[in-house]
């Protein structure tokens, strides 16, 4: 077991017990990292516990508004090049500037770490070189026009420069060296995660001087452990729990939408699907190719009827790529109406008026009431007249078993960052390592109509031409193409003991030091 570095110990046997209890942060979370190194996996949980040890170039606010973190300032000097200002007191926890260097380094590393489930290559491979033109300014040249580079970068933690780094070498705490508000502490896997205060970082204090996150995977169990007070805050209330927490003066609650849209895909690149058959068991050619099957699956699932069930009106019924207002939205895009006469109509009209037997996959830990929502739908197409069954597992399981294509229908959830382009870049278009494009394709959709307007759309710099290009793209890979099936947009939740802050965030994000002090 990792020991507790002597910083942090020096600085907890300084303070009296009774301010210590006040000073520390305790967080009860749905889950701990998969791993510390923070270009392992480009999944939100693994960015959020990243962020309290290391800093991007420019970061996210709770709107994912984007504001300076390393970089002070930046600037649009031509389409294929950024120029940006390095703060100079950004300096890493053993003292080191930050440098372009380092910055470097950063990218061509962050894209290319072995064995990533989920690579940030997205986010770096449109930067063909990083130059220092000063002591302290930094240009990132594209291959082409990417008015997105900023807001992709803000996920990918800078680190110090360093020959023969490893993800082991994250995961022993060697390597945990950021510039960010905290340092860590210790932490093994499935174990709490603890942080200290980073004395060299540049910003703001964060109000507790030290942090520990305790996995607690049921979200009842989470909220027995605030009401206890063996955590002063947690993340993901439960939907019956919310409401009371809400009006009980012994603890707050905070809530903000989510940009993050939770969706079934479906196989439709591969002729025999694993978990495709007649009902009697045979085998079938993938009738999850034919986008009138889509649309039938699609329109008889009763969103309205999902929201207000299986998630207690903790959710947004979805239509789109992004909530309502988020950039590059369709107006027109509603949530499909349930019918179900013409659901069926549709599937005899595409050669299978008795149905199939398909099965639903999802995780019954990653997502609020996912596996609720999994039975749900299964449910409603038994409805349709398909043979429906469920197989859920925990996140670690479900992810990998996504990434290697063996589901044929999955719930996901993906949060566009923070245009619809960025859903259309790596959910909707063909997979395509070349460009860093279909990354999280698990569907293996593909529309080479629809992949142009993509590529169109990620190198037009004016917002007006980018949002119709988008728009155009979403329409038809949702209302032509079914290319997966949007179902709502999460609702985030946080619940916390009188005495703690809490400043919601649409990014899902759970951050130490967006925790304050209140009354």
């Amino acid at each position: 077991m990792k020991r507790l570095l002597p910083a942090a110990l020096a600085a907890l046997i300084a303070l009296p017990a009774a301010a210590q209890d006040r000073a520390s942060l305790r967080i009860g979370v749905e889950a701990g990292p998969t791993s510390l190194d923070p270009h392992f996996a480009s999944l939100i949980t693994n960015i959020a516990y990243a962020r309290h040890v290391f800093q991007p170039l420019v970061e996210q606010d709770h709107r994912q508004v984007l504001r300076p973190a390393i970089a002070r300032s930046w600037r649009v000097v031509d389409e294929t090049t950024w120029e940006l200002e390095i703060d100079p007191d950004a300096r890493f926890s053993d003292g080191r500037p930050v440098t372009a260097e380092d910055i470097a380094f950063t990218i061509a590393r962050a894209g290319d770490v072995p064995n990533s489930p989920s690579s940030f290559r997205y986010a770096t491979r449109p930067v063909a070189a990083v130059e220092a033109v000063g002591p302290r300014t930094v240009r990132l040249r594209t291959n082409g026009p990417f008015p997105l580079l900023l807001n992709q970068l803000a996920l990918v933690m800078v680190v110090p420069k360093q020959d023969g780094l490893t993800t082991a070498a994250f995961n022993d705490g060697s390597a945990m060296i950021g510039s960010g508000p905290y340092r860590l502490v210790s932490w093994q896997p499935g174990q709490p995660v603890r942080y200290a205060r980073n004395a060299a970082y540049a910003g703001p204090a964060p109000a507790h001087p030290t942090v520990e996150f305790r996995p607690i995977p049921n979200a009842g169990a989470r909220v027995a452990a605030l009401r206890s007070g063996d955590v002063d805050l947690i993340e993901i209330v439960p939907p019956d729990q919310f409401a009371r927490l809400r009006s009980d003066p012994a603890f707050a609650t905070a809530e903000s939408p989510s940009n993050r849209l939770i969706f079934l895909t479906l196989d439709s690149g591969r002729e025999d699907s694993p978990h495709v058959r007649v009902p009697e068991g045979s085998p079938l050619r993938n009738p999850l190719r034919d986008a009138r099957v889509r649309r039938a699956l699609s329109i008889a699932i009763n969103r309205e009827a999902l929201v207000s069930r299986a998630l207690q009106g903790q959710a947004v019924a979805a239509g789109d790529l992004g909530p309502a207002g988020y950039f590059g939205t369709s107006p027109d895009l509603a949530p499909p109406a349930f019918d179900l006469d013409a659901a069926r109509r549709l599937l005899a009209e595409a050669g299978f008026p008795r149905g199939f037997a398909v099965q639903v996959n999802g995780p019954n830990d990653r997502y609020v009431n996912d596996e609720q929502v999994v039975q749900a739908i299964a449910q409603m197409w038994t409805r349709l007249g398909l043979a429906a069954t469920v197989e859920v597992k925990p996140r670690g399981v479900w992810l990998t078993e996504a990434a290697q294509l063996r589901y044929s229908v999955n719930l996901a959830g993906f949060s566009p960052n923070p245009e619809v382009l960025g859903m259309l870049e790596t959910q909707i278009h063909s997979w395509d390592t070349a460009l860093g494009l279909g990354t999280a394709n698990r569907g293996r959709f593909s529309d080479p109509g629809i992949d142009a307007i993509i590529q169109r759309a990620r190198r037009t710099m004016d917002d007006r031409e980018r949002e119709r290009l988008t728009q155009e793209a979403t329409r038809r890979a949702l209302r032509e193409e079914t290319a997966l099936i949007p179902l709502y947009f999460q609702v985030n939740t946080w619940a916390m003991r009188h005495g703690v802050t809490y400043q919601a965030r649409t990014d899902e994000m759970t951050l130490a030091f967006s925790a304050g002090r209140g009354d």
